[in-house]
């Protein structure tokens, strides 16, 4: 009986400390899930946070720029990326600088990207322009056939080569656009005491850079082009370069924005944000990282002091 007893005593001890086991287990349990949940709700809430924050906009602008952005693939490469960053779309209006400046003076784009500083700096002293910023340069250089009739690359001052250019008859190709590159040749032109106007070598076509090179090239003639439009066509011609290096070839490129007081309609703040963005420390790093035919063809921000 005793030893029953005792059976008996010890099954129900054990009964009750299975019992008291479990209990306590599923008390950790509920705490456990109580403290996995806060911190799950949390996260939650902060990913919904970033994604607002985040959020893209769907709109556009209209960026006014010169041919040599255009036909470089400059801006192929760098607005994609501002539109997944942003989710606003960069539509490109690619014309000569002086007619990108007078697209910009008469409210039909948001920004400009051009490249005749005299002409920018005047239109921000009048108030077409806001928040302008040298954002990137390179060179321009004269191109011609590798015969070289004029003797161009016997010099290396550009004054010199066009008077050698004058003085032998050698076809030279100008744009005639109005462009930055128009007006600088224009510039060096009355620099050297020249005025082709009216000569039968000089040929005058209306046309953007790409054109002019390529009608060079046909005609065996020299022509003056910013450095990045001719490395992005340098595989399909015959021209090689003449002169470079003299420092009146400098380009320097300026971005702004159209002034959103003289005409309704002007997204500045989105405008703003493409200026933002090329101006930026990632910005300035891709338009240096983009290249063709391995060659850097701009280089950030302003180029001589």
């Amino acid at each position: 009986m005793k030893v029953s007893f005792l059976m008996l005593r010890n099954k129900s001890l054990l009964y009750k400390l299975m019992i008291s086991f479990m209990i306590f287990s599923a008390i950790l349990f509920i705490t456990a899930c109580a403290e996995d949940t806060a911190p799950l709700e949390e996260v939650e809430e902060e990913e919904t946070a970033l994604e607002e924050e985040i959020e893209l906009i769907d709109d556009f602008i209209v960026l006014a720029t010169t041919t040599s952005t255009y036909d470089s693939g400059l801006l192929d490469f760098l607005n994609p990326i501002f539109q997944e960053k942003t989710g606003l779309e960069v539509r490109v209006v690619s014309q000569g600088t002086g007619a990108a400046l007078e697209t910009g003076r008469s409210g039909d784009a948001d920004a400009l990207l051009v490249h005749d500083r005299v002409s920018e700096l005047q239109g921000v002293d009048d108030g077409y322009y806001v928040d302008r910023f040298d954002v990137m340069y390179n060179d321009f250089i004269f191109v011609g056939p590798a015969e070289d009739p004029a003797g161009v690359g016997t010099v290396n001052q550009t004054v010199e080569a066009l008077a050698l250019i004058a003085d032998s008859g050698s076809i030279f190709v100008s744009r005639g656009d109005d462009s930055g590159t128009n007006r600088m040749e224009l510039r060096l032109w009355e620099a050297a005491g020249i005025d082709p106007a009216g000569e039968s070598w000089y040929e005058s076509i209306g046309q953007g850079m790409g054109d002019a090179i390529n009608h060079a090239n046909e005609r065996l003639g020299y022509t003056m082009t910013d450095r990045g439009t001719y490395v992005s066509m340098r595989d399909i011609i015959d021209l090689v370069i003449a002169l470079e290096g003299d420092p009146v070839l400098f380009n320097q490129y300026g971005v702004m924005a159209v002034n959103p007081e003289l005409h309704e309609g002007i997204k500045y703040d989105y405008a703003m944000m493409y200026i933002e963005f090329l101006m930026s420390d990632e910005g300035q790093a891709l338009i240096e990282s983009y290249q063709v035919n391995s060659e850097t063809l701009f280089f950030p921000g302003y180029g001589l002091e």
